[in-house]
């Protein structure tokens, strides 16, 4: 699986005659920190390049179309930078709940790297990309129902997402190319009621209509009605 170093991807570049001379390779761009006066604003392009050593370090950064992965198979505990994320739980319009994969296709506005580089940093998928991923999912989902979301309304919901991860994104310097849904399964015995909030977690931690019961959750509604309502839902 990919990681942050498919976008930042190394502190060390090719350098030869003394560090002098710097090697950008094809698909990558590199930006200039001076320990004089910081991140510079120009970037290097792929090709050879003249520097000062000790005073000019340079950073590459992938320029190529990245794939942004939601799968199962990801695991955040292992590397919060990881180009991805795991599965993203989701309510649709009639209060049921979605598991949802996909993939996001992005790509570096090379022209603003020393921006992004100066202001976010090298934590940019967990700062910007993971959050504004899962926001904009979930936001879409609240507009369709279940059944149309798995039928009729799949490319209006991936049309719908591309547009809202590009306004997004876009003002830190990441063009959306595209979003597809690998897939949306729903998740059963799930239903909201009342206006109450879901309460989302990963697939592996949802729990069972006792261990909520058990907690509280539905501190809102008298006993009596609460074992009726989880009755129902069984």
């Amino acid at each position: 699986m990919a990681s942050i170093d498919n976008l930042l991807v190394s502190l060390l570049v090719d350098e030869v005659v003394g560090g002098f001379i710097v090697t950008i390779p094809p698909g990558h761009v590199g930006c200039i920190y001076s320990i004089f006066r910081g991140v510079l604003k120009n970037v290097w392009y792929p090709g050879m390049h003249f520097k000062i050593p000790i005073i000019h370090r340079v950073k590459l950064f992938n320029a190529q179309l990245i794939e942004y992965t939601v799968a199962k198979d990801i695991l955040l505990k292992d590397n919060k930078e990881i180009m991805g994320d795991e599965i993203i739980n989701a309510v649709t319009s009639d209060n049921k709940f979605v598991a949802v994969e996909a993939t996001v296709l992005i790509k570096l506005d090379t022209e603003r790297l020393p921006e992004i580089w100066q202001n976010i940093g090298e934590s940019f998928v967990s700062k910007v990309v993971r959050p504004v991923t899962r926001s904009r999912i979930r936001k879409v989902l609240t507009n369709h129902t279940l059944v149309k979301a798995l039928s009729t309304d799949r490319s209006i919901i991936e049309d719908e997402v591309r547009d809202e991860l590009r306004q997004s994104l876009s003002g830190h310097g990441l063009d959306v190319e595209n979003f597809y849904l690998s897939s949306l399964t729903p998740i059963e015995g799930w239903q909201i009621t009342d206006n109450e909030l879901p309460r989302i977690e990963p697939v592996s931690q949802l729990k069972t209509a006792e261990q909520i019961k058990s907690e509280r959750l539905f501190t809102n509604q008298p006993e009596s009605s609460t074992n009726n309502d989880l009755g129902q839902r069984n």
